[in-house]
């Protein structure tokens, strides 16, 4: 069956057009002996049995829904109510991307300004957008943002960022004036690991933009900003605050409270299962006075001619609507339909659900540490945590996981070695209010035999 509705008249009319002969003659620059390559492919089976032969290839794979995971580093396993789904489906919700006619799209508008206004409750903070590609390009409009307010060149960002965001924020800065200067937040000794800010408050000065912390940090550890917040007012630097784990706002006081200026995040946890990492959700939110620097779009409430409530796009940052010159990002959009079901998850769990799945998160991951402890391991967080934690491994990091994953069928954590050579010997455990009491006896069983 042929998708393209074009008649041979049509397809006539567009070669001469173009001025060409044939469709052929459209290809000319490939070389002959790549344009029509042969495939060795398999004879051609019914649709039924393509079916079953995709789904047994598919069963090969062991997932994080098959086996015990204590995967984090950024992507968890959280409860996302059924509902989610079923409201995604929804014609006047349903978009996988920003509306460019935006008054034609009511329910998409009115979603965005919902999920700003659950942001700023989640982060104490005063304005958000109506979201980004994910936490890290978030990031890096934070620190683009706080480059351009300040006109200042350095970035004083610590090592317990996530590094996939400070990767990131490097690209995206990489081109401009800016120093991104990368600071130890955390000291170790033989078998643990703990934080220390001091390096990071010494490292600010009169030419800090923004300093950039994490809450919990990317090891997991919950540690108090206000020295370097200190610092930073000091000095006139602005400060960012990643949000390690939305679900630990159940809990934890929000960014804003702690006097952060700009607060991102990664919500794709809110929304669904990890998918190898994305499509994300990145949540921006800044104080009031911030807000004409804010990138993308934040939507806006107003009422129309008959009285009735109506949503509207507010402000757009970019040049594509505002004269170059005044813009503030290229940004051109966020991953909406990822956006959207956050809002309906968090819309759904409410401050009490929000809270309680928080609650059990941090109860599942001390209960992990503790059986951990039990079958001889040694914890290395030296620092209160909320739902993730840092296990020493004397042999190696990497030798370790894969034992437990060959020999006891347990995803047990991430390798931190991928971070720095000088943490190789630890590993990132998570949990969360869906590891179950079964999941955590398989993996103290797994550590005790693979010691």
């Amino acid at each position: 069956m042929s998708y393209a509705p074009n008649t041979d008249a049509d397809r006539a009319a567009m070669l001469r057009t173009v001025g060409v002969e044939s469709i052929d003659d459209l290809f000319v620059d490939i070389p002959v002996r790549h344009r029509d390559p042969e495939l060795d492919l398999p004879p051609a089976l019914p649709e039924t049995d393509v079916i079953r032969h995709l789904g047994d290839l598919g069963a090969r794979n062991a997932t994080s829904s098959d086996l015990p995971s204590f995967l984090g580093a950024g992507f968890y396993r959280h409860f996302v109510p059924a509902l989610v789904d079923q409201q995604l489906l929804r014609s006047e919700w349903y978009t996988a991307y920003t509306p460019y006619q935006p008054e034609m799209a009511q329910g998409t508008l009115q979603a965005m300004y919902e999920f700003q206004s659950l942001v700023c409750d989640l982060t104490g903070m005063e304005v958000s957008n109506a979201s980004l590609y994910d936490g890290a390009s978030a990031l890096a409009e934070a620190v683009l943002l706080c480059r351009g307010l300040t006109r200042r060149p350095r970035v004083v960002i610590a090592d317990t960022v996530h590094p996939a965001y400070r990767a990131v924020a490097e690209t995206y800065v990489s081109a401009l004036d800016v120093n991104l200067h990368v600071v130890s937040a955390a000291r170790r000794d033989a078998t643990s690991v703990r934080p220390d800010l001091q390096a990071l408050v010494d490292a600010i000065d009169h030419q800090t933009s923004c300093v950039v912390i994490q809450r919990p940090d990317f090891l997991g550890m919950v540690v108090d900003p206000d020295p370097v917040i200190q610092a930073a007012r000091k000095h006139g630097a602005r400060v960012v605050v990643v949000v390690g784990d939305p679900v630990s706002l159940g809990l934890l006081v929000p960014p804003g409270d702690l006097g952060a200026d700009i607060v991102v995040g990664e919500l794709r946890s809110l929304a669904g299962a990890p998918a190898y990492g994305g499509p994300g959700a990145g949540m921006f939110a800044v104080r009031s006075q911030l807000i004409r620097r804010v990138p993308g779009r934040i939507a806006g409430r107003t009422t129309d001619l008959d009285g009735k409530n109506a949503f509207v796009l507010t402000l757009q940052t970019r040049e594509q609507h505002i004269r170059r010159e005044r813009a503030t990002s290229n940004i051109t959009t966020n991953q909406a339909l990822v956006t959207l079901g956050a809002t309906i998850s968090l819309s759904a769990l409410g401050r009490h659900g929000l809270r309680e799945i928080a609650e059990q998160s941090l109860a599942a991951a001390h209960r992990t540490a503790e059986a951990l402890a039990g079958a001889g391991a040694a914890i290395a967080t030296d620092a209160p945590y909320f739902n993730e934690f840092v296990v020493h491994a004397p042999e190696g990091a990497a030798a370790r996981l894969e034992r437990l994953r060959s020999g006891g069928n347990v995803l047990a954590g991430v390798d931190l070695g991928c971070v720095s050579p000088s943490f190789d010997d630890l590993i990132l455990v998570a949990a969360t209010e869906l590891t179950t009491a079964s999941d955590v006896k398989a993996l103290a069983s797994a550590w005790a035999s693979t010691r």
